[in-house]
């Protein structure tokens, strides 16, 4: 099937959801003032109680919802998983798994675009802060495991792990083009993500072939790692053999 072009897509207005109402509940306001500042002023320098301050919280009730502003962007991230997977329709269900995967992260594209001047604070600051890539590494993961899964991408068999991050490299290059895409279509955001698609496929492709490649060698490691556990087994029956029998011998003696 030929590839989707970027006219294609509905127009950003029919598919970029709003901000949350302003009577949202404590937990949102809190998120929503962790963008809002960071859109304002680097990522770095914002701090607790400023937080608190624009989410009209006291910093009791933030310390209940939160115990970083790292949570806050688990949160977030969880926000537009959700935002995501409720716009999940079966539409696509025919369609190829790639176009599955392309149409799923351009709408987090699309979730994730009201928040770019924020998003860009943060994601200057993190680059500079591995200890805080590693733990946003692992939101990034669970996050595209729901995204794939609502793709109807398996990630349950060997390869799994190696899609997962896959899927994580693809959005994270893309993400850099879109932090500047002035596009109203996102239309630089799409090439990039198509390109990256590509390349993503043809490393799972070689992956594939080296998984199958390489069973005959795991079978056979995984048969000499059972008969190493049983020989084991037999020596240390074997040596406990004769301490039981002395023992049986000499209560009998006595």
């Amino acid at each position: 099937m030929a590839k989707k072009s970027s006219s294609e897509r509905p127009e950003p207005s029919d598919r970029k959801p709003e901000k949350p109402e302003t009577d949202a509940s404590p937990r949102d306001r809190v998120i929503e003032a962790l963008m809002e500042l960071a859109a304002e002023k680097p990522y770095g320098e914002i701090g607790l109680a400023e937080i608190a301050e624009r989410a009209k919280v006291t910093l009791t009730e933030f310390r209940d919802l939160f115990p970083s502003k790292g949570a806050i962007l688990g949160a977030f991230s969880k926000r537009i998983d959700r935002i995501v997977l409720e716009g999940t329709t079966k539409d696509l269900a025919e369609e190829p798994a790639r176009e599955r995967v392309l149409d799923i992260m351009m709408r987090r594209f699309d979730a994730l675009h009201p928040y770019r001047e924020g998003l860009r604070s943060i994601s200057r600051d993190l680059s500079r802060d591995p200890l805080s890539l590693a733990a946003m590494n692992q939101v990034a993961l669970n996050s595209q495991r729901f995204m794939l899964a609502a793709a109807g991408i398996d990630t349950t068999d060997a390869l799994g792990p190696l899609k997962l991050q896959g899927a994580v490299a693809v959005f994270a290059r893309a993400f850099r083009t879109f932090l500047d895409d002035d596009e109203p279509d996102l239309a630089r955001t799409m090439a990039r993500l198509d390109k990256e698609l590509d390349r993503g496929e043809r490393v799972l492709r070689l992956a594939d072939d080296v998984h199958a490649l390489t069973a005959p060698f795991r079978a056979f490691m995984r048969a000499a790692c059972r008969g190493r556990r049983q020989f084991r087994d037999r020596m240390r029956k074997r040596m406990r053999a004769p301490r039981d029998s002395d023992g049986e011998d000499g209560v009998e003696a006595a």
